[in-house]
């Protein structure tokens, strides 16, 4: 039976939904910051105001739809990938996706 290795592209979903996790927060708090404070009635208000803010409201759940959506394909495709492979394997799906360079 051939040795197995840790599988590169595992490592380096595990590394993607590490790095994207980060974003997806930041992006969130980033969003939901104008959010909060529009709602406070302080910054804007009469009729524009309360489309502008159906527009922000909207804006802002679909950034956080499209976050959950790729973290969920992140952590599908890792469930996936088995841990390990063979040597051979790890080097051919190191070759495939540009790997090296990425894990080190």
């Amino acid at each position: 039976m051939a040795a197995m290795v840790r599988n590169p592209l595992h490592e380096a979903l595990q590394q993607a939904i590490r790095t994207i996790s980060l974003i997806i927060e930041q992006i969130d708090a980033d969003v939901d910051r104008p959010c909060r404070m529009f709602h406070s009635g302080k910054v804007w208000t009469g009729p524009a105001a309360k489309q502008f803010d159906a527009q922000l409201t909207q804006f802002s759940t679909r950034a956080r739809s499209a976050g959950q959506a790729i973290m969920d394909d992140l952590r599908q495709a890792l469930s996936r990938t088995p841990s390990e492979v063979t040597a051979e394997e790890a080097d051919s799906i190191r070759r495939k996706y540009g790997l090296d360079s990425v894990l080190g």
